[in-house]
């Protein structure tokens, strides 16, 4: 689980928490959702930021990889609050960043 601080046009500042998994899953609404921006046709016109793919690992590797991807999810997030505000502020990017239930009470690990 990682932890995001989320700070709002409004000035407003909240944490959130969200696996790698969920991570994964708005990449691939974004790809289906903006096939052109996400370079489905032409590669070099992608310009959603790539994040890597979920692998399988041994329970005792999970912190390992989770501390490995620490750096490409900060990338991805600064990347994609970039993107043109028809990309950035759709639908499923700010559904992501807003809190939820289960982020007032957060995982204790």
């Amino acid at each position: 689980v990682y932890i995001i601080k989320v700070s709002w046009s409004s000035g407003s500042t909240e944490v959130i928490y969200r696996r790698y998994s969920k991570f994964f899953d708005l990449q691939m609404q974004m790809l289906d959702k903006f096939p052109m921006e996400g370079g489905q046709k032409d590669p070099k016109q992608r310009i959603i930021p790539f994040l890597p793919g979920k692998i399988l690992f041994r329970r005792s590797h999970i912190r390992d990889v989770a501390v490995k991807r620490l750096i490409p999810i900060d990338e991805y997030c600064k990347a994609l609050i970039q993107l043109p505000p028809y990309i950035s502020q759709c639908e499923e990017v700010l559904q992501f960043f807003e809190t939820r239930p289960d982020d007032l009470t957060p995982p204790k690990e």
